[in-house]
């Protein structure tokens, strides 16, 4: 199946709206079999799991996929203080409740990964295994995470210059092709340059599959996503409670080699938080979008892991 197929058949699939913890996710369900829920990050949809969806569907499993809270179809409410993890992580329980859904299989991409990485260890009765891609799991900083951040990166550093509402917001809304074409997002310099030429289409995007992308954003903003991260404090002080314990459900982890995540986030300490790691899979020249970029072996190793745990 060619990427410009893929597109087709995603939109053919269409969706549904699902109340959830007070708010509507559009989701976007297809095939049958134990249930698998896919989580997007920043600045992402549904849509980014359009390879792993329809083969993991061909390999028997029931796949699930919203737009998260503050994205595409789905709720974006206005307050900052309605994104923190542990909100998120009930609208992920209430679309198991909405589907009839005892428990999931959780799969997860920057934030998504950030995302199933609590809802793990805050309801370990809702999740049957999970899947965690580009961002670790770690153990819980001895202070709030963005005092840390400002001074170990400075106020470039992209998730502090995030953090004031109604900073980055028009600069990421003003040119959102630039924004969502900008590969070394580390700096903030790189997102208030909107002047300068466009960066090429990466080779796993299509322009049609850009135009998806370009189209959502130019409806919404960014202002949700960006919600995600100013509630990094805010999580760290809701979930004390949560400090000693650990992800126990079978776990796996994928990254690229050269994403940049990994560079501030190191793996050394995740099999601290995960006690039954299944795998730990990095693939040699694959970077942040990895599920996009390099889905054979993303897919391959997330339908070994779902039918060892299925």
């Amino acid at each position: 199946m060619t990427a410009r197929d893929l597109l087709a058949d995603w939109q053919d699939l269409g969706s549904r709206q699902v109340p959830a913890n007070g708010i509507e996710l559009r989701v976007v369900e297809h095939g049958e079999g134990a249930p698998v829920v896919f989580c997007h990050g920043f600045p992402e949809l549904g849509f980014s799991w359009r390879h792993q969806v329809f083969a993991l569907a061909d390999a028997g499993f029931r796949t699930l996929t919203p737009d998260m809270r503050g994205y595409g179809g789905s709720s974006r409410p206005e307050r900052v203080e309605d994104y923190d993890l542990l909100t998120i992580s009930a609208d992920l329980v209430g679309l198991l409740d909405a589907a009839g859904l005892e428990d999931a299989i959780f799969v997860g991409h920057d934030w998504g990964a950030s995302v199933v990485w609590q809802l793990a260890r805050a309801y370990p009765d809702r999740v049957r295994a999970v899947a965690g891609l580009s961002v670790p799991a770690t153990p819980r900083s001895s202070a709030p995470p963005v005092p840390i951040l400002r001074k170990r990166l400075g106020e470039d550093f992209y998730m502090v210059w995030f953090q004031e509402p109604g900073v980055a917001d028009p600069v990421l809304d003003k040119n959102v092709r630039h924004t969502l074409l900008q590969d070394d997002v580390l700096s903030a310099r790189n997102f208030l340059d909107t002047d300068s030429p466009e960066p090429p289409l990466p080779a796993w995007l299509t322009p049609a599959e850009f135009d998806y992308y370009v189209q959502a954003f130019t409806a919404t903003g960014f202002t949700g996503g960006l919600n995600y991260y100013r509630n990094l404090d805010r999580t760290w002080e809701l979930t004390a409670h949560l400090a000693d314990v650990k992800v126990t459900q079978p776990s796996l982890f994928i990254a690229g080699s050269t994403d940049p995540v990994i560079r501030f986030t190191p793996l050394a300490k995740m099999p601290e938080m995960l006690t039954d790691l299944r795998g730990s899979l990095i693939l040699e020249g694959a970077g942040h979008w990895i599920q996009q970029q390099r889905p054979a072996e993303v897919n391959a190793a997330l339908i070994d892991f779902a039918r060892a745990v299925a």
